[in-house]
């Protein structure tokens, strides 16, 4: 499902060029991109691969990798390799820091495997360097027939352009506030930037934007100034978001308002992971961000309530965890083996008070008892009750019912 004003209180998706990312559009008519970035040693490449196929599996539809050494370098082209002997045609996207323009030139194999350049204009180099190791990037996406996305971060501007700003600021006649003076900073920087890539041949349907900060009201402020200043596609994060629910609400905090305007094109949430968690939580997160603003539709969502002193058991809490991890674990092979199924729709409630009303209006629904009522729950099909389930197996008949419907209802894919 494609963004559209048709969904109530979206506005009008805001037009950009389309740029082609490997097997992916970006822009244009296309979905919204849900991109994720690995955070293994690049060199390593059994990691590496291992990582970006796991991304690949949660949804992720571009994985970005650090090329920060020659041993890295040297080892993209294996995890390209390795990927595409797994079946895996995830697009890799190469993050660029200080030394792009030597790694691409020293290593043609991994220029060539990569789907996309991310250069930061802040730190391409330094002084009369910069255009020069710019310009050399730019000449490797040419020759090689890659996009390009132009990163500007809050926290690498180029210092020489923030002080000519200021500069011309100080010699208005009602100068604008340091912030607002920042925010053009970035916002030059990357048109600047792209205007200069579009000197050295790159074409404008292969460029693509970023002005990634840290702060939610600055990067809504940027990036719907960005918005209206350019066409160019548009990726959209809230860059070093933080850790655990902080991040998951900052981001989705930002990026929600500028998704409901109509702006931006593909996006990252950038998640600092827990010891010991997997990286595909920024995935599952960024998928459930578009979803649950029916901008798209990723996987069958499970509406379950939050529970009350009517629900002192935990039996519909563990119901619900079940089968929303149930359905995620199904979704690989039922997205390939069925046609829209992501769109189904379940709900597991607690008891009387909503259960029946919530249950109708889901696909399938399960109404638990309450504290206090009868020990039996009806199930719910396409709004008309369909069987009522007792006793100790309720989890394991109701993931049943589920799978059956899945297979009666969704047509198979040939």
């Amino acid at each position: 499902m494609s963004l559209s004003s048709q969904v109530t209180g979206l506005l009008p998706r805001r037009r950009s060029v389309a740029v082609r990312v490997g097997n992916i559009e970006v822009g244009g008519d296309a979905p919204v991109v849900v991109q994720s970035m690995t955070n293994t040693d690049t060199a390593d490449i059994a990691a590496t691969t291992k990582q970006v196929a796991e991304l690949a599996r949660a949804g992720s539809e571009l994985v970005r990798i650090t090329v920060n050494t020659p041993e890295a370098a040297a080892a993209v082209p294996h995890i390209r390799e390795r990927l595409d002997m797994m079946g895996t045609s995830v697009p890799l996207i190469g993050d660029f820091h200080y030394n792009g323009h030597q790694l691409l030139g020293a290593e043609p194999a991994c220029a060539e495997a990569l789907a996309k350049y991310r250069i930061n204009p802040g730190n391409v180099g330094f002084g009369r360097k910069r255009d020069v190791q710019f310009s050399t990037i730019i000449d490797f996406a040419l020759r090689y027939a890659k996009p390009v996305r132009i990163g500007v971060n809050w926290g690498s501007l180029d210092q020489s352009l923030v002080t000519a700003l200021m500069d011309e600021n100080h010699v208005r006649t009602e100068p604008w506030d340091a912030a607002r003076v920042a925010r053009e900073a970035l916002i030059r920087s990357a048109l600047d930037s792209a205007a200069r890539a579009e000197e050295l041949g790159l074409t404008h349907d292969r460029i693509l934007l970023s002005c990634k900060v840290s702060g939610v009201q600055e990067l809504i402020a940027v990036y719907r100034d960005l918005a209206s200043r350019c066409d160019y596609a548009l990726h959209l994060g809230l860059t070093e978001a933080g850790m655990g629910s902080k991040g998951i609400v900052a981001s989705s905090a930002a990026l929600s308002v500028l998704l409901q305007e109509g702006i931006g094109d593909t996006i990252r949430i950038s998640l600092t992971p827990e010891p010991g968690e997997s990286r595909t939580r920024e995935v599952i997160v960024a998928q459930e961000l578009l979803q649950t603003m029916g901008l798209r539709a990723f996987t069958p969502l499970v509406t379950a309530c939050p529970g009350c002193g009517r629900t002192t058991s935990s039996l519909f809490q563990e119901l619900a965890k079940t089968v929303q991890e149930h359905v995620r674990a199904k979704m690989p092979e039922w997205r390939i083996k069925y046609d829209g199924v992501e769109n189904l729709t379940l709900a597991v409630m607690g008891c009387v008070v909503n259960g029946p009303g919530e249950s109708k209006h889901a696909d399938i629904g399960i109404s638990l008892p309450g504290t206090g009522e009868a020990p039996a729950a009806p199930v719910f099909i396409d709004g008309v009750r369909n069987v009522t389930l007792r006793g100790e197996n309720i989890a394991r008949d109701f993931v049943g019912i589920i799978e059956d419907y899945v297979s009666r209802k969704y047509m198979a894919r040939h």
